[in-house]
This record gives C-alpha cells, structure tokens and sequence, in this order.
C-alpha cells in the first residue's frame, strides 16, 4: 500500500493507548462470553469510540457473506453483495485501486481478515483519521478483527458440540428405549425353542422382534421392520410394539390384530413410513401356525428332510393404505424336527465382490446344512456367514434373526 502517512512521536503515543485500550474493550468482552450480537456491537463501538474510525462495514462469511456491521454510512449494505473485486483480497488494499462501483469508495481501505488461510470477513473502514493510513495501525485492526471473529467462531462451535452432545444424548435414550421393546425372555420348553438376534447398522434402527404369550397353549411372535432408520423409525416401532400389545390384550384374531395394527401405523406415520411385518400365532397342541405377511421378507419353514416353504401370504406392508386392500391368514400345520428362520432385508441384501446376492437361496442352502447346530449356534454361524460372503463390505443395515425351532 502507498500513500502512507507517517504519524509523529505524541500521535504515536496517542495511537497505541487508544489500540491497547480497544484490545482490552475486545478482550474483556470474548471473556463475558457474550453472544455474538453483543460482541458486533461492542465491536462497532470500540472501532468508533477507541480508533476513530468513523466509517466502517464488516462482512463476515457465515454460511454466506452477511453484513455483521455496518456505521456512518449513506447506504445500508446489509441489503448488498460484495463484488468480486474484494472477494478476491487476500491482503489490505485501497479501493481506489479496485474496480468497484461508487458506492464502495465509501471506503477507503479493504482489510481481509484471515484465520489459517481462510478469509473469514473484510473489514471496510472510510473517514479515518490520517495517521491511521499508517500500515501498522491498520495491521492491528486486522488484528482486534481477527481476534473478535475466531472468538465468535469458537463460540460458534462450541455451540455445536454442546448441541450434538444432547442430540447424542437423545439418540442414547432412544437406542436404550428401544432394548426396552425387545422380550427379555424366549421359551424354550418341549415344544418350542425361539432365539433372537438383533445387530444394529447405527445407534438406533428399525427393527424389530416380539414373543407374547396369549394363554398356556397358544403364543405369538412377530419380526417387523421400519422403513428409515434412527429417531423417527424407533418412535413409530415403539408406536407399533405398544399398538400390538394392546390389541394382543383384547383379541388373538390375526385378521382384526393386522387391521388396527394397519389404521394405527396409516395415522401415526410421519413422512412416507411404512412398516413391513410377519405376525404369527402357534398353538402347542394342535401344532397349527396362523400367520400374516405383510410385505416382510419370506420367513424359511425348513422341513426335518430339508424340503422348505416360504411363508409370504399375508397382505401388503402396514401404514400405506388406510384400508388394507387384501389380506389373507394362512394355517398350515407344523411337522415335527421343523426349523423357522425369521429375519429382515438386512441378512439376504449383502453383495459379494461380483455384485451377486447372498439372497434367500443362500439362506436357505444354510439351513439346510446346518439346521441340527442350536439355536445360538445357528445364528452366530449364520452371520459369520454372511461377513464372509464380503468381508470387504460393511452392513447397510440392520439385522434380525428369529429362530423357532419346533420339537
């Protein structure tokens, strides 16, 4: 920069008691922790009261370029964009030198404020007193600008973390609400032996597995998943587990259990969720299996001679439709020595390296070898068997296994 006027011994003087009071104006005012409006304004004060400088706008890069400040001016620059010309500053310059439109000669000096390389604002300062063209004097209004803004900026992120910690906290509190829904004991008695598993892609997920015991005779199970995943999806599947126990509590009818299931999740729903679901009723004695698809991947009935069935009539996915537009409960009796695999999309939709599916047939060829290792067994293996299929790949999404091995 040229034109420099050179200040004299008492102006000098004068010059630093007014910055270092200014330094401290600054400093004692990031130490109140004030909020970032009081410390623009304090700021703006400073600058008039302290420096002299009775011209000044501060645009500060907040997202987008934003008039923080803004005094002694004819023209409010709040409502104005920076030009290009002073976008590409990176050092103090005189408009004079730049090609500006008019109203920016207001200013007389351009100063970029810098933080590791980035320009967080440019300071504008016009009507200065002459020897404040001293390059010294305007380096320390660099300087106290520097300070001021990495001071809101920390505060800025500060902020942000305090804000992501209590949305962690919330994501905490509904991951452990959601173990809440989970049984927290299966049978396994001369009849029955039923196993869960539940491995979470993230924190919180949409899944979900149920046992309720109706009489002594007769029991459901349930395997459920939710279109989505974290907070939204966990609020409506604790909906839908409060909604199934309730209805369980007045009726075992499947027919009437999927309808209001179906009416509560069409008006609780928000956005475009949906749930898929298969819903199933056993009697001990009579060894017969009532049971509702709706829109839920194909549970696996592995036959003692390895023959097996897909249980996937039922009706489509709960929420879409106020009305169910079609739904079916289908009885079938269970053999003896028979295998029952639930699970959600998240076990059959892992690609191995060529970008085939692990799928059903996988699962299926994997029970069918290992359809005499126990419960626990079976699901450990089983997972491990999938990891292998891709161990390069990681789950995109969550995965729930429920076994009912009949005896």
């Amino acid at each position: 920069m040229s034109d420099i006027t050179i200040p004299n011994i008492q102006q000098e003087l004068n010059l630093k008691k007014l910055e270092l009071s200014a330094l401290l104006e600054i400093t004692q005012a990031i130490n109140d922790n004030l909020p970032e409006g009081a410390l623009y304004k304090i700021y703006r004060f400073t600058l008039l009261a302290q420096l002299q400088i009775s011209r000044l706008v501060l645009f500060v890069h907040d997202e987008k370029w934003e008039c923080k400040v803004c005094f002694g001016t004819e023209q409010d620059f709040t409502k104005h964009e920076l030009p290009e010309a002073i976008l590409n500053l990176q050092e103090i310059t005189r408009t004079s030198k730049l090609s500006v439109e008019k109203k920016w000669r207001a200013f007389e000096i351009v100063i970029p404020i810098l933080h590791n390389g980035k320009v967080l604002a440019f300071v504008m300062i016009g009507k200065i007193q002459p020897y404040y063209n001293n390059m010294e004097a305007l380096n320390f209004v660099q300087t106290v600008s520097n300070i001021m803004l990495v001071a809101i900026e920390n505060h800025k992120m500060a902020r942000q973390r305090l804000a992501q910690e209590s949305i962690r906290r919330e994501i905490e509190i509904a991951r452990e609400v959601q173990s809440m829904l989970f049984p927290k004991a299966l049978p396994n008695d001369k009849d029955v032996t039923i196993h869960a598993s539940y491995i979470p892609h993230s924190s919180i997920g949409g899944d979900y597995y149920d046992f309720i015991e109706i009489d002594a005779d007769t029991f459901v199970f349930c395997v459920a998943d939710v279109s989505g995943k974290g907070v939204p999806a966990s609020l409506l599947m604790s909906n839908f587990q409060a909604g199934l126990r309730t209805i369980l509590r007045q009726t075992s009818d499947l027919n009437t259990v999927v309808a209001e299931l179906n009416t509560l999740i069409y008006r609780n729903a928000i956005a475009e969720k949906f749930i898929t679901m298969f819903l199933a009723l056993y009697n001990r004695k009579t060894r017969e299996l009532c049971y509702v698809n709706a829109g839920h991947n194909s549970p696996i009935l592995l036959h003692e001679n390895n023959t097996h069935r897909l249980l996937n009539e039922g009706c489509t996915m709960l929420g879409v439709f106020d009305v169910l537009p079609f739904m079916s409960v289908t009885r079938i009796t269970v053999p003896e020595k028979s295998v029952l695999l639930c699970y959600t999309d998240g076990l059959t939709e892992v690609f191995d390296e060529e970008e085939a599916e692990f799928g059903i047939e996988g699962t299926i060829r994997f029970l069918q070898r290992n359809k005499y290792l126990s419960s626990k067994m079976l699901h450990l293996q089983l997972l491990r068997e999938i990891n292998l299929y891709n161990e390069e790949a990681a789950l995109n999404d969550d995965i729930t296994l429920l076994s009912c091995r009949f005896k």
